[in-house]
């Protein structure tokens, strides 16, 4: 997910008692007193607040209403908050904005471009340095060994919500594979967030795990002990950055003010520390690649399940491919 470290979110609050947010969808004069701009944490908190508290007193300037830092940590609850009116606008990872676009109302607007000028990103596997396993690993390429392995390793996602914690190794490494990693590994855990995935490897609780290249690369300075343990054994294809989506609701006065603060912000010295040039317009289809590979691990985990007959699988592709022929 993307932004190395952690994703953004808006909720939004009336000034009206009586009158919510959503029962004005599309005036241009709700009156809006304040935005609580919450972070989902890919890292601790503690390694958040100053990174993003710069960035929303900025957007609070442009925007003109006071906005407030609210940190959460699970990416259902950002899907969640949007989807009940609490949350107006979202920094989300693919997937979960994907999701968000089911369930939510979301609609993507604005897309990351990283600090190199990529719209995209990485998955990684790491390993720790002083594992035996780690030079057999990249001697071998570490999806390979990984697969050759598993029964004798420990391995670790990030969340099923994340994109480069979880769908993205799970199609390239397991699914176009053939392997389920829940009956694969020795042992197969869910650290909750990138930082935990690194931290565990790093102090060899676990052989290895998923993490994104930019919470990698911010471990550099966030923990440059735990990051001089580690070592990449694969990379992944590009990755879409992620997108900045606001419920279709909002009020337009406030989607043009949004558009307009991150369209135009370009404060390197605010933005490095997140590993961001800029912001770029966007659209939903930016992110069909997201759900393609959704629907493809869809397909090849059919294709590998023993409990259905073959006109169950090949009624269940056909369906699951006629949703990647609307989205192409």
């Amino acid at each position: 997910m993307t932004l190395a470290s952690a994703k953004i979110l808006s909720a939004c609050t009336s000034n009206s008692d009586n009158k919510s947010t959503t029962s004005t969808t599309n005036s241009s004069t709700v009156a809006i007193k304040e935005i609580n701009f919450g972070v989902l944490s890919t890292e601790s908190q503690a390694n958040q607040k100053p990174i993003w508290e710069p960035f929303a007193a900025a957007m609070s300037q442009e925007i003109g209403i006071p906005i407030k830092p609210f940190y959460v940590t699970q990416y259902a609850a950002v899907i969640e908050a949007m989807r009940f009116g609490k949350v107006q606008v979202a920094w989300l990872g693919g997937k979960p904005y994907i999701q968000a676009a089911k369930v939510a109302d979301a609609e993507a607007f604005a897309q990351v471009v990283s600090e190199d000028g990529t719209k995209g990103y990485y998955s990684h596997l790491i390993a720790n340095k002083d594992n035996p396993i780690t030079a057999k690993a990249i001697a071998a390429g570490g999806d390979k060994y990984v697969i050759e392995n598993a029964s004798k390793l420990t391995f670790a996602f990030n969340d099923p919500s994340s994109t480069s914690g979880f769908l993205v190794p799970s199609y390239y490494i397991f699914a176009k594979n053939g392997i389920d990693p829940k009956k694969a590994f020795k042992r197969l855990i869910f650290a909750g967030n990138h930082e935990a995935c690194a931290l565990a490897v790093a102090n060899k609780q676990i052989d290895v795990a998923t993490i994104s290249n930019e919470v990698l690369s911010r471990l550099e300075s966030t923990n440059p002990t735990a990051r001089q343990k580690l070592e990449v054994i694969w990379q992944s294809p590009l990755i879409p950055s992620d997108p900045i989506a606001y419920r279709r609701d909002l009020p337009a006065n406030l989607k043009k003010k949004f558009q307009n603060f991150f369209y135009n912000y370009k404060d390197a010295k605010i933005l490095a520390p997140m590993k961001v040039s800029s912001f770029v317009k966007a659209e939903d289809k930016n992110w069909h690649t997201i759900r393609e590979l959704e629907i493809g691990k869809k397909i090849q985990e059919t294709k590998n399940q023993e409990n259905l007959s073959e006109q169950e699988k090949k009624q269940k592709i056909a369906e699951l491919n006629q949703q990647l022929k609307e989205i192409q």
